[in-house]
């Protein structure tokens, strides 16, 4: 009886010092439970679990539970959160450069945008993280934005004159409002939904999952499938945690982020369709008669100010590798 109760002691004691030694990482991400970013975050904590047989725990914080954008970019900086998913034009700050990724009217498809994320170009941006203590995983999508708004269908950009757009931080998205005359105005997505319901703001653009997940149906009549940007994810973690992985562990994080990454964009796909369906069912009035080539033509210039501030080579680069 002695023996076993102290096999039992043992093997108690055995399992309390492998949990206590395994690492704990935190993924942090602004999205609603409801939006594909949370499915794609419990894929990544499933999977990197299961192939490091508990070695490796992953815990999810979604709907900026630990911060906005530029909070969660800080934090997965110093430490504090280990892996975040952050729209990549929240890090213009740190790489001016990179706002070309979300430059109006620069990736025509989902394909040449995948194409140049996952080549030389986007490395390059995850390549220069690395001096901010960033490494970069992969770049899940939120898919192209379109704009929603309580006034009318928006089908060339006389339609935007006036309206009160809530806009996000990227400059070119607000060089862009402000050619078409509307009034951007910067407002965490946190707040959006009373922003729109209050009246501050009467519009808004995001990609269709994000209006869904948002639940912006409920104060906005119109989605137009105007498709003016690409609005790309970057999943990153604290380089100085990532590094003290072993080779293997670092294997399965890069393998599992590329996998989620594949798997959360074919989703994004195909649940489009039903996305649109079920905001129309929801009483959105949407329509894709947008005249594409009239916006292109009125927000050229936000491309020219761009040259300007950071120069051409990043976009011939993007043009170079979307052929």
């Amino acid at each position: 009886m002695k023996n076993l109760v102290k096999t039992v002691s043992f093997i108690s004691a055995l399992a309390f010092a492998t949990s206590s030694y395994a690492t704990t990482l935190k993924l942090a991400h602004a999205a609603p439970e409801s939006d594909l970013q949370q499915d794609m975050s419990l894929f990544f904590k499933k999977e990197v679990e299961a192939r490091t047989h508990g070695d490796i725990k992953v815990n999810i914080f979604p709907s900026g539970q630990l911060g906005n954008d530029k909070q969660m970019i800080d934090g997965t900086r110093s430490g504090i959160i280990d892996i975040s998913m952050v729209g990549i034009n929240n890090y213009s700050g740190l790489l001016p450069k990179s706002a070309a990724l979300s430059l109006p009217f620069i990736f025509p498809d989902r394909q040449t945008a995948y194409k140049v994320l996952d080549g030389t170009v986007g490395q390059g941006v995850f390549k220069d993280m690395e001096q901010y203590g960033l490494k970069g995983l992969g770049y899940p999508e939120n898919g192209f934005r379109n704009m929603t708004n309580s006034r009318n269908p928006i089908r060339e950009p006389k339609d935007v004159e006036g309206l009160r757009m809530r806009v996000n931080n990227a400059k070119s998205l607000n060089d862009m409002f402000n050619l078409l005359k509307a009034n951007p105005q910067q407002i965490p997505v946190a707040e959006l939904y009373t922003a729109l319901e209050t009246g501050v703001v009467d519009a808004q653009d995001h990609p269709i999952g994000v209006t869904l997940s948002f639940k912006f149906y409920e104060v906005q009549k119109y989605l137009s499938m105007t498709q003016h940007a690409y609005s790309a994810l970057a999943l990153t973690m604290n380089l100085k945690k990532f590094n003290k992985l072993s080779a293997d562990e670092q294997k399965i994080i890069t393998d599992v982020a590329n996998e989620a990454v594949q798997r959360q964009r074919k989703m994004s796909i195909e649940s489009e369709d039903k996305m649109i369906a079920e905001l129309e069912s929801h009483g959105m009035k949407v329509n894709k008669d947008v005249d594409t080539a009239a916006f292109q033509a009125a927000v050229k210039p936000v491309w020219d100010t761009f040259i300007q501030e950071n120069g051409d080579q990043i976009i011939k680069d993007i043009q170079a590798a979307s052929k």
